[in-house]
């Protein structure tokens, strides 16, 4: 450690190692840059959007990629492709982020409970969560979203219930470890409030592993996404989102390739951006420190 590093505060140096543990991790940099190349472009697609996505043109049906006017072709109705591509980064963006955002708030609140309070709580929550978990997660939130109704609000609702078993079951693991440390004890016996134990001792102690996991969790539920679109349950046309766009190029593909490879190529860019992201942050929050 230089003597820069030795005088900063033990919160200072431990960003410090972690920034250091990060930055010597390639694909983990790369999966940053990645992930915030998608985020800015969802935030600034309607800005940066070289035509209108919506806009149809019989005269420019199925214009090649890298012609004038259409860097990546046009569709059947004459729209431009990347401006579709670029405007449906948002909702591609939101249905993953969000899905997964809501699932972690709610399965870490209910994780805690049921690690905290066990009992016929515990007992009860772990049944429902085995029925949730004995769906595989694509049928769940298909299943849900039919249920539900065609819309990317309805969508996202479907794929945060389906991920809110995983982070109720990872929450609940790390509280029922956690609860037996000293520092719990002391703060039980000293009559500490249940909710300062909860959240002020025993939530942020197990940050690590729900931070990692919410950064796997998105690529699928970017995937999950692109799915319930393509299948008519998300995002509805004639509003962008890459699983429309694969869906709308499917009865083309002999005639216009590109059509569906450029929004294909975005969601796998999306999910390893994010995969490649959430691995770099596995290893630099690691506890067993550098390897």
């Amino acid at each position: 450690m230089t003597a820069l590093a030795a005088e900063l505060t033990p919160r200072a140096q431990q960003r410090l190692r972690y920034r250091r543990r990060f930055t010597r991790r390639p694909t983990a940099v790369i999966g940053l840059a990645g992930v915030a190349f998608f985020v800015l472009v969802a935030i600034l697609g309607p800005l940066i959007s070289p035509a209108d996505p919506n806009a149809t043109n019989y005269d420019t049906i199925f214009v090649s990629p890298f012609s004038a006017g259409h860097l990546l072709g046009t569709d059947d109705l004459g729209r431009d492709v990347l401006s579709r591509l670029i405007v449906g980064t948002r909702a591609s963006m939101e249905a993953g982020v969000l899905a997964t955002l809501i699932a972690a708030l709610v399965g870490v609140f209910l994780g805690l409970l049921s690690g905290y309070y066990r009992g016929r709580l515990d007992t009860v929550m772990m049944r429902a969560t085995d029925v949730v978990l004995s769906f595989p997660f694509a049928i769940l939130a298909v299943g849900l979203a039919s249920i539900l109704g065609p819309s990317l609000s309805n969508a996202i609702l479907a794929l945060a219930i389906s991920l809110v078993p995983t982070f109720i079951r990872i929450t609940r693991a790390e509280v029922l470890g956690l609860r037996e440390q000293e520092y719990v004890q002391a703060a039980l016996v000293s009559g500490a409030p249940a909710r300062v134990i909860m959240f002020g001792h025993i939530l942020r102690n197990c940050l690590t592993p729900l931070v990692v996991q919410v950064s796997v969790a998105i690529p699928g539920s970017i995937i999950g996404a692109a799915t319930l679109s393509f299948l008519g349950l998300g995002e509805q046309p004639p509003t962008a989102s890459w699983g429309t766009m694969l869906s709308e190029s499917q009865n083309y593909l002999s005639q216009a390739a590109w059509f569906a490879v450029f929004p294909g190529l975005a969601i796998a860019l999306a999910t390893l951006s994010f995969t490649m992201l959430g691995d770099g942050l596995r290893d630099v929050l690691d506890p067993r420190g550098d390897r």
